[in-house]
């Protein structure tokens, strides 16, 4: 099956997950870390990316973002990639690929999914078990938005902003998001989209995209003319 064509239009959220090459080590150690967001800073920076969430696991990376030109999240990932694989490569005297092909991304509707991907990408260390609270977790924006630790690489999206008048309630708000779990069909539908490239949001937010852009952004169905 030919590969679809990834999407990256302005203005639009994506979720974004890039993997270690057969899920191998990424960040040995906080150092690696703190080059990886030093990096992410300075190329959303320069291709006008907004990251809205993020964590850094031990062998992939999650990212919330808007880019606001056109390619600007493409490039901001080829860029961050290559710097941060010729750190590792050196560091750890190591050659060859470091990350598991290109990334993986899908188009986020704001209204209905937006805040749920917060919640599915700074919940992410508490399902592997690693911490109890997603604030025991510093390598996350977990503590920027939900506890104003502040950071000068979250932006916050518009949805995130809409959950309360001043900074206090919005906290407020958004830690109250974080009380019950994701429910597990939600997680899977959230996993399915961005590995598949599709687009996380209802049917009409899908059917908009698909006649905006000329490429289907949900499973095929049977009988549906190829290429579509």
């Amino acid at each position: 099956m030919a590969r679809l064509k990834r999407l990256c239009p302005p203005g639009i959220a994506q979720h974004v997950i890039q993997r270690g090459n057969n899920r191998q080590l990424c960040f040995g150690c906080d150092e690696d870390t703190v080059f990886y967001v030093h990096w992410l800073k300075e190329y959303a920076k320069q291709f006008n990316v907004q990251v809205h969430a993020w964590v850094l696991m031990t062998n992939h990376v999650h990212l919330l973002a808007t880019p606001m030109e056109k390619d600007g999240l493409s490039k901001l990932m080829q860029f961050l990639g290559r710097r941060y694989v010729q750190y590792f490569n050196r560091s750890y005297r190591r050659t060859g690929t470091l990350w598991e092909g290109r990334f993986k991304s899908c188009l986020v509707q704001s209204e209905e999914y937006l805040l749920q991907c917060y919640r599915y990408i700074e919940l992410n260390p508490v399902r592997a078990k690693m911490v109890a609270d997603p604030a025991e977790y510093k390598w996350s924006s977990y503590r920027a938005n939900a506890l104003g630790i502040k950071t000068d690489l979250c932006t916050p999206h518009p949805q995130y902003l809409a959950l309360g008048e001043t900074e206090f309630l919005r906290m407020a708000a958004y830690r109250q998001l974080f009380c019950g779990q994701l429910d597990r069909k939600l997680i899977e539908e959230i996993r399915v989209t961005v590995n598949k490239g599709m687009a996380l949001g209802n049917a009409r937010f899908k059917q908009e995209l698909e006649a905006l852009f000329s490429r289907r952004v949900q499973p095929g169905k049977p009988g549906r003319p190829a290429g579509f």
